[in-house]
């Protein structure tokens, strides 16, 4: 594939943001190339169009599955195994807030909950630290409360509440 000087800025930015976000950067320059792409790509092709190692390629491709960004894809007359992406940013953008989900705020709350627990036979601990992390559990399972409330909502009427902004505190009243 012949990448044009826009699409490597996109790619090249792509793999930056990620390392930004905790991911590896060659992992987010893969999926970015995959989302850019019009057809499914072999390991070869990316590794070719990347300049990355196909060793780096297949390690990526791994974490990129177990995040079920990539997906395989087969193709006729061809033995190697081909990737593509979600083309929706929406798709694709719940893909990655679930598994956010799962790997940092479900194990968050867990720890909180059993902090919670513990401090009810711990004589240790000032009270007013046991107060904090109750605090921080309240606001965590608002936010998964209200991330379970969001994700539930249709594509349409998600995209009108971010439009509304800030305009949402009129129907709210001025407090």
């Amino acid at each position: 594939m012949k990448l044009t000087p826009m699409m490597e800025k996109y790619i090249l930015h792509w793999g930056e943001m990620g390392t930004r976000w905790g991911v590896n950067r060659t992992v987010a320059q893969i999926h970015a190339l995959l989302y850019l792409s019009s057809s499914a790509m072999n390991a070869e092709e990316i590794t070719e169009t990347l300049g990355v190692a196909r060793s780096n390629v297949s390690t990526s491709i791994k974490e990129l599955q177990s995040w079920q960004l990539v997906r395989t894809v087969p193709l006729l007359g061809d033995r190697r195994d081909h990737f593509e992406t979600m083309q929706d940013p929406w798709e694709l953008f719940y893909t990655i807030m679930e598994g956010r989900k799962k790997r940092e705020l479900d194990p968050t709350l867990s720890l909180l909950r059993e902090c919670i627990l513990d401090g009810e036979e711990d004589k240790q601990t000032p009270a007013e630290v046991k107060k904090r992390i109750k605090e921080v559990l309240e606001f965590m399972e608002t936010l998964d409360t209200w991330h379970s409330q969001i994700k539930g909502l249709p594509k349409n009427t998600l995209l009108k509440l971010i439009k509304l902004g800030a305009k949402v505190q009129g129907f709210l009243g001025k407090s």
